[in-house]
C-alpha cells in the first residue's frame, strides 16, 4: 500500500479569524517579500527541534538516520509558467488530522489581537506586524498564489497527505505519495514575487534573517546560513547586530533585549553561554519561548529546550543558550538536575548575570531602572521563596526615599548617607509615592533630616518579616509605636513654651476621641514626634502580622480594619479648633464629624481604609456646615 491510498479528497473552509487574515496579509501588507521565507524556515526548524526532542528518548521514527535539516529548491518550469520555490524540513511532520488544525485554524488566541491591531492602524510596518504577532504560516501568501503542503509524520504508520490553498475562504485537503519523514511546501509564486525564485536572493534573505538557526539551511544544495553557534565565538567577534539577530531568531521578540551577556570560562567548569534579559516582563502572545529556562547544550548538541536547574527561580526571566563540554551527551534529565556538575555550572551562571547586572545599575542607572521597574517583583518574590537569596538579591533592590528626589536608590546608597548615630534602616509603608510622601509619620524625620524608605509595592509589605536587617543594620517600620527618636532643640523649646491647646481643653479633647471612635482604636494620646500633621496611627508594640493588613485589604479577604493607637498633635490648628468646640460647643455636630474624618483620613495614608469612596458622604456634610458657618459671619 501507498501512503497516499487511504483517506478521501476533502474541501474545507477557513476560520473567520484565518480568512480575515489571509485578506489583511495579500491586500494591505503585501509589501516586505522576504518575510515570509523567515517565517517558514523558523516554522521548520520548530518542527526539527521536536523531533530532535522526540528521538532522544525514541528512536523508532521513519528515518532515524535522515539529516535534520532545511532544503530549498528551485524547479525548472516551463517559459511563461509562474516561478515556484520548494522549502523542505526533515522534522517531526504532521498526518492529515494535523495538517488541518494547524493550518485551518490559529489556536492561539493572538489572532483576534492581531486583526485589531491592524484595523486600527493601517500604518503598521509589516515586518514588526508579522514578528509581534506571529501570523508565520500565513505570511506565505503574500508571494503565494496557491501553496501546496505535502507531510508525513515521524511515526512509521502514519500516511503521507497535502494541504492545498490559493489563499481564498477554502482550503483543500487530499492523500498525497511522500516515502521520507517530515514536511514540505511547493509554492507558486505571485508574478510580483517571481525574483524570489533565485538562488543569490534567497541566500541574500537568509543571511538577513536565518543566519543563525541551529540546522543546516541548503539552497540548491549549498548550504546558505553559516551556523556557527554565535555563542561559541569570541564576543570581539560578534557585533551588535549578530546579538540582535540571534536574539529575535531564538524568540520572535522583536525588541532589543535590555542586557546581553556573553561569557566564556574553562575552570572550574567548561561553559560557552550567550544570556539575554528581555526587555518586557510578559512575553507576546505568539512570542516562541514562552516557558521559562535557557537552552542547555553539551558539545554543541541540545540536551534541554527549557532548562530550569541552572538558575535560581527569581532568575527565570534570563533566556538564551548554555553550553558545556563537561556534561555528558547522553544524560538524562534526572541526572542533569542532580549533577555536581550542574551546581557548579549554575553557581557559574549565576555569579556572572549578577556581575552584569551590577556594572548595568553602576554604569546605566536609567536602564537598571527600566530593568527593576519590569524584573523587580522577581528578586523580591526571591526573598520570600528562597531566604537564602537574601544576600545576593538585596544589594539590586531599589526605592523611592523621603531624600531622593524622584529618583530610585539602593539599600548600600542609603547606608553611606545616613548619619553614624542612626543604627536602623527606617522604611514607611503606603499605596504610592504620593501617599507616603505625605504621610504623617515622616514628621519626624523630616525634622531630624533623617532619610526614609518608601516601601508602596504590595510585595514589600509581603516580605518585609523576613528581611530583618542588611548589612548588620535592621530594617525598622516608623509606624511603630515605641520608635525612639533624638529630641531636636525645636522641640525641647515647644515644650517649654506655651502649647496651642490648654491642658484641659487638650484632655476633653482626648476623651471625646475615645468615646467618638469606641473600639475602632486601641488607644489615644498625644503625640510627641508630630509636627506637621493632626494625628497619625501607630502600630501598638504587640501587634502581630502588621504587614499583612494591607496585603489582606487588597486581596480583600477576611479583612478587618486594624485596631491601632491614635496619636494626637496638640499644637496643630485643627485639633486646636475642634478641642476649643468641645470645651465651648460639646453639642456642634462639626465635633464628631470632624473626629471621624481625621480617622479615616488616618487609614487611607496608611493604606488601610476597606472603603475611601465612603467617606465621600461625611466630607460633603463637613463642607456644607462650613459653608454654612461662613455665611453667618
Amino acid at each position: 500500500m501507498t501512503t497516499a491510498e487511504q483517506t478521501p479528497t476533502a474541501d474545507y473552509r477557513f476560520k473567520a479569524e484565518v480568512k480575515q487574515l489571509l485578506q489583511i496579509l495579500v491586500h494591505s501588507l503585501y509589501k516586505e517579500q522576504d518575510i515570509f521565507l523567515r517565517e517558514l524556515i523558523s516554522n521548520a526548524s520548530d518542527a526539527l527541534t521536536r523531533l530532535h526532542f522526540e528521538m532522544l528518548t525514541n528512536r523508532d521514527v521513519l528515518d532515524p538516520d535522515a539529516e535534520l535539516a532545511i532544503h530549498i529548491e528551485i524547479p525548472e518550469v516551463a517559459e511563461g509558467e509562474p516561478k515556484k520555490i520548494i522549502i523542505k524540513d526533515s522534522g517531526i511532520g504532521m498526518t492529515r488530522e494535523e495538517l488541518i488544525t494547524n493550518l485551518g485554524t490559529i489556536a492561539q488566541s493572538g489572532a483576534r489581537e492581531f486583526l485589531d491591531k491592524v484595523s486600527d492602524n493601517k500604518e503598521l510596518d509589516p515586518n514588526d506586524v508579522i514578528g509581534q504577532f506571529g501570523v508565520g504560516f500565513y505570511s506565505v501568501f503574500m508571494v503565494a498564489d496557491e501553496v501546496r503542503v505535502v507531510s508525513r509524520s515521524y511515526k512509521k504508520r502514519a500516511k503521507a497527505a497535502a494541504w492545498i490553498s490559493d489563499g481564498s475562504d477554502e482550503f483543500h485537503v487530499e492523500p498525497a505519495e511522500k516515502e521520507d519523514r517530515g514536511t514540505e511546501m511547493h509554492i507558486t509564486l505571485k508574478k510580483d514575487a517571481a525574483d524570489l525564485a533565485s538562488q543569490w536572493k534567497l541566500k541574500q534573505i537568509i543571511k538577513k534573517h536565518s543566519d543563525f538557526v541551529r540546522y543546516p539551511i541548503y539552497v540548491a544544495g549549498e548550504q546558505a546560513n553559516q551556523q556557527t553557534p554565535l555563542w561559541r565565538k569570541q564576543p570581539s567577534d560578534v557585533t551588535q547586530e549578530d546579538y540582535t539577530n540571534f536574539y529575535r531568531q531564538m524568540t520572535m521578540d522583536f525588541e532589543e533585549p535590555l542586557l546581553t551577556i556573553h561569557f566564556s570560562s574553562d575552570a572550574p567548569v567548561n561553559v560557552r553561554a550567550l544570556l539575554f534579559i528581555p526587555a518586557k516582563r510578559e512575553k507576546g502572545i505568539l512570542t516562541s519561548r514562552k516557558d521559562p529556562g535557557v537552552m542547555l547544550y553539551s558539545h554543541n548538541v541540545l540536551i534541554q529546550e527549557y532548562c530550569t536547574d541552572l538558575l535560581p527561580k527569581w532568575l527565570e526571566f534570563v533566556d538564551g543558550v548554555v553550553d558545556s563540554e563537561d556534561l555528558p551527551l547522553n544524560v538524562s534529565r534526572e541526572t542533569v538536575q542532580n549533577n555536581r556538575l550542574m551546581r557548579q555550572l549554575g553557581k557559574m551562571i549565576k555569579g556572572r548575570v549578577l556581575r552584569e547586572l551590577k556594572k548595568l545599575a553602576d554604569s546605566e542607572p536609567e536602564k537598571y531602572q527600566q530593568f527593576w521597574g519590569e524584573y523587580g517583583r522577581y528578586f523580591k518574590e526571591g526573598t520570600a521563596i528562597d531566604p537564602a537569596a537574601k544576600e545576593d538579591v538585596l544589594p539590586f533592590f531599589r526605592y523611592h526615599t523621603s531624600k531622593s528626589n524622584g529618583e530610585l536608590t539602593s539599600l548600600d546608597a542609603y547606608l553611606e548617607r545616613k548619619p553614624g548615630s542612626q543604627t536602623e534602616i527606617y522604611y514607611v509603608t503606603g499605596d504610592s509615592v504620593s501617599s507616603v510622601a505625605n504621610s504623617p509619620h515622616l514628621d519626624p524625620f523630616k525634622a531630624r533630616d533623617l532619610e526614609v524608605l518608601y516601601w508602596v509595592d504590595p510585595l514589600d509589605v509581603l516580605i518585609a518579616p523576613g528581611l530583618m536587617e542588611y548589612k548588620e543594620t535592621p530594617f525598622k517600620n516608623i509606624d511603630d509605636a515605641d520608635i525612639e527618636l533624638p529630641e531636636t532643640e525645636e522641640e525641647a523649646k515647644e515644650e517649654e513654651s506655651e502649647t496651642a491647646v490648654p491642658e484641659k481643653e487638650f484632655n476633653q479633647f482626648i476623651g471625646r476621641c475615645v468615646t467618638t471612635l469606641g473600639d475602632k482604636v486601641r488607644e489615644v494620646r498625644a503625640s510627641k514626634v508630630l509636627k506637621n500633621s493632626p494625628v497619625r496611627l501607630v502600630s501598638p508594640a504587640d501587634a502581630q502580622n502588621r504587614e499583612m493588613d494591607r496585603i489582606q485589604r487588597l486581596l480583600k479577604q477576611d479583612y478587618e480594619v486594624p485596631k491601632r493607637i491614635l496619636e494626637v498633635n496638640r499644637n496643630h490648628p485643627l485639633v486646636a479648633h475642634l478641642a476649643h468646640l468641645v470645651a465651648n460647643q460639646p453639642d456642634n455636630e462639626l465635633i464628631n464629624l470632624g473626629i471621624e474624618q481625621l480617622y479615616d483620613s488616618a487609614l487611607i495614608q496608611e493604606g488601610l481604609h476597606p472603603n475611601p469612596a465612603d467617606i465621600l458622604p461625611r466630607i460633603q456634610q463637613l463642607l456644607t456646615l462650613a459653608a454654612a458657618q461662613a455665611d453667618k459671619s
